[in-house]
């Protein structure tokens, strides 16, 4: 044989393998919504499906969760997309790692399982903003959620862009996209902006849709609202789907109202969990009431999407925050368990074998058996070596100037913490007042922590005493925007209002000292005046200062756990450059998960920010078994 001729039959093998792997030589199959039925390849189908969020998971796991969506019954896994997890920065686009949400479809593809697509552009599922990016609120003349020019600009290009990404994986192209939801929860949000004509509302929801159909998508769309809701949320010739709809009367009636008479019906957010904030009980529903309602559906031909069936975790920044009138904010927690069938390490529950038990009796289809889980280990208490004086860090950057204090928008960060400081000439006493306070600080007064403000709380005010030729330092936390409901509009963070004392506003000589914490920070890079041994006498000096703590572990071996943070006051964890999230003592969350895949044979590397540091640390402890309901 020629040289020639090996190359030639090499380079058509290269290409069929590769035309093969990308799903393209699969047989073609057909969805569609039709005579009342949602009919796959012309044959009805009851679609069983659960949700399931790309970024909430680590990419390594992805495949293990399918199959045990698989192993639960469901043949559809639905996901939210995050505008903000992939337009980072306007025009920097990120669909790497655990944002590759081309790879995660493919991957639900070749375990068998249909896709719903929810790109929004608004996601809510207390995820930062609603999913959408922090700098919006930085462009000129741009109004969220409505019809708007600069918004409705930035939403063509945002789904332009996800086309681009994933548009050729649509079933209509060989891929296993079945169907794409408009919007969400539009009619929830129409009802509560009365402020806007609902003729308004209606008009920048058809646009959402024609965006959409423009940049390419070409599979059955849905809305997905609370039927009361539909009025302002559902449009013609799109699906309108339920959203914690138990009443299937009231359900088929609803749809029948706003789809030409007649179904399919589907409630598009079935929930077996629920959602659940700092310092408050975290909520659980019995799986005997699910499991009856589930069998209830299946009965009666009524498709679901399970909200959520595995939920995962907040990792980094990415929680949200509902808005609360009592409280103003409500954080959400790491942990996103949501009591779920799936725990957030990926673990069966009663309520995943209760499911699986109904939907077994009812489906048209083999149901895999369960998948082992995860190898969990438990480390042995991590010693902390080092130990940093954040305020002395951030006091070596230089700082942003202005008469008053600026935003984290003006500042040009969306996350993490700023350092407002201010010098006085002369002494001031009395009561501190910072009303518009973005979410969460601590307070110094020449370096000594003085007190706690607190957006939950409604503590916006503290009694200082500031001496001549001193210094006022208060480090703020963003804590996540809001991300459901009229008030997500209103999401700056940082300190928004004039600061106070005794009534005077404080303005001049304000220093603001960004800390974003985008990456994690390396102890050995900091000044070493600024950096103690944790068994140094200086080091209890910084008693009541942030700090940073570093500490390493050597493990033979690898496996998922769960840091103990019960013992500490609030911050951050970075476990080998990974931010693990949010901890706070109050709870009800007193663990935080560490995906195994993250650690290593060998040295592991872990550092700690402490903004409330009230007692010097030595060790992080972990467990085997999370804490998600213990309130402090």
């Amino acid at each position: 044989m020629s040289r020639k001729l090996i190359l030639k039959i090499t380079l058509i093998s290269i290409f069929l393998t590769s035309f093969s792997i990308t799903g393209y030589a699969q047989k073609k199959h057909t969805f569609e919504i039709k005579d009342g039925h949602f009919l796959y390849d012309s044959k009805p189908v009851q679609l069983i499906s659960g949700e399931m969020h790309y970024p909430r998971i680590p990419h390594q796991y992805w495949r293990h969760r399918f199959k045990m969506l698989k192993a639960m019954g469901l043949n559809t896994v639905a996901t939210y997309v995050f505008w903000n997890a992939h337009e980072t920065e306007s025009g920097q686009w990120d669909f790497s790692e655990d944002k590759n949400l081309r790879r995660y479809i493919e991957i639900a593809g070749e375990e068998g399982l249909h896709v719903i697509l929810r790109p929004g552009p608004y996601a809510c599922a207390e995820w930062e903003f609603g999913g959408y990016p922090w700098w919006l609120q930085k462009v000129d003349q741009l109004e969220l959620r409505s019809d708007n020019a600069a918004f409705l600009a930035a939403t063509k290009n945002y789904l332009k862009r996800l086309y681009q990404e994933i548009g050729d994986l649509q079933i209509t192209k060989g891929g296993p996209i079945v169907m794409v939801q408009v919007e969400n929860e539009f009619g929830s949000y129409a009802s509560q902006r009365k402020d806007i004509p609902l003729e308004q509302h209606r008009k920048y929801n058809q646009k959402i849709k024609d965006q959409l159909v423009e940049v390419g998508f070409d599979v059955p769309f849905f809305t997905s609202d609370g039927t009361w809701l539909f009025d302002g949320g559902a449009i013609d010739g799109v699906l309108p789907t339920a959203n914690g709809e138990g009443n299937i009367t009231n359900l088929k009636k609803a749809v029948d109202q706003y789809h030409n008479g007649k179904g399919p019906y589907m409630v598009a957010e079935f929930y077996p969990g629920w959602l659940a904030h700092w310092a408050e009980p975290h909520p659980a529903i019995d799986a005997s009431i699910i499991a009856r309602k589930t069998e209830e559906y299946l009965q009666n031909e009524v498709s679901f999407n399970l909200y959520m069936a595995h939920g995962g975790t907040n990792f980094a920044f990415t929680s949200g925050a509902n808005y609360d009138k009592k409280h103003g904010i409500q954080p959400d927690l790491t942990s996103y368990d949501y009591d779920a069938p799936i725990s957030e390490a990926g673990w069966v529950t009663p309520k995943f074998d209760s499911l699986r038990n109904v939907i077994k009796k009812y489906a048209k289809y083999s149901i895999p058996s369960v998948p082992a889980p995860h190898k969990v280990i438990e480390i042995p208490a991590v010693k902390l070596t080092k130990v940093a004086d954040v305020l002395n860090v951030l006091a070596k950057q230089k700082a942003v100037q202005h008469n008053k204090p600026l935003t984290f928008e003006q500042l040009n960060q969306g996350y993490g913490y700023v350092l407002y400081s201010r010098k006085f000439n002369q002494p001031i006493s009395g009561e501190l007042n910072v009303p518009g306070l973005r979410d969460y600080a601590v307070v110094y007064v020449n370096g000594e922590k003085v007190g706690e403000l607190n957006r939950y709380y409604n503590q916006y005010s503290i009694t200082v005493d500031i001496p001549f030729n001193s210094t006022l330092e208060i480090l703020v936390e963003n804590m996540g925007r809001i991300n459901y409901g009229a008030e997500i509009v209103h999401n700056t963070k940082g300190i928004i209002r004039p600061v106070t004392i005794n009534n005077i506003a404080l303005e001049g000589n304000w220093e603001m000292y960004k800390l974003p914490m985008e990456q994690s920070p390396v102890l050995d890079n900091l000044s070493k005046s600024d950096v103690y041994n944790v068994g140094e006498t200086k080091a209890k000096a910084l008693q009541g200062r942030p700090a940073f703590y570093e500490g390493a572990f050597t493990l033979s071996e690898v496996g998922d756990t769960f840091l103990n943070m019960e013992d500490w006051g609030k911050g951050i964890v970075f476990v080998n450059g990974k931010n693990l999230g949010r901890y706070w003592q109050v709870g009800p969350q007193q663990t935080l998960f560490v995906p195994g895949v993250w650690l290593k044979k060998g040295e592991n590397k872990i550092v700690v920010f402490e903004q409330i540091n009230d007692k010097l640390k030595t060790v992080v402890g972990s467990t085997k078994v999370p804490v998600l309901n213990k309130l402090k």
